[in-house]
């Protein structure tokens, strides 16, 4: 039973930190809508998430990016995502449309991902919450 409940609140955690990078990616590609020449980004969520599950590592940018994006400023998101077991490359979003000056943000699915995103976390977040009211329950019956 124990088992079952950890590995239940593992994969909820797991779910939260890659919803929570996944927000940071999606920020960062709204926040460049303007910038010449800049390439959105995304990664696979579903993917990643099966990847992640199947381990029990934290999940993390990591450091020392083997890509050829170049990462001019640290406060940058490497171009890979990675923990112990799970590596999550971004890729380029596909564009129907790019700009003139090469920026690929549509800003409109940028904000219709970032809003279904935030969504998911927050419905993660009341799983979690739930689980473990769930557990705290069980535990204070038996106490009683």
């Amino acid at each position: 039973m124990l088992n079952k409940l950890s590995d239940a609140l593992n994969f909820q955690s797991q779910a939260l930190q890659l919803r929570g990078l996944r927000q940071e990616v999606l920020t960062s590609n709204v926040a460049n809508a303007d910038t010449p020449g800049f390439k959105a980004v995304d990664f696979d969520f579903a993917k990643v998430l099966r990847k992640a599950s199947s381990g029990s590592s934290q999940l993390q940018p990591s450091s020392g990016s083997r890509s050829s994006l170049t990462q001019t400023d640290q406060r940058h998101l490497p171009a890979r995502l990675s923990s112990n077991s799970t590596e999550m490359e971004l890729k380029f979003r596909r564009t129907v449309m790019p700009s003139v000056d090469g920026n690929t943000v549509d800003i409109e699915t940028e904000r219709a991902q970032f809003a279904e995103n935030a969504l998911k976390y927050e419905a993660a977040l009341r799983a979690v919450g739930g689980q473990l009211k769930t557990l705290q329950t069980a535990m204070s019956s038996n106490n009683s």
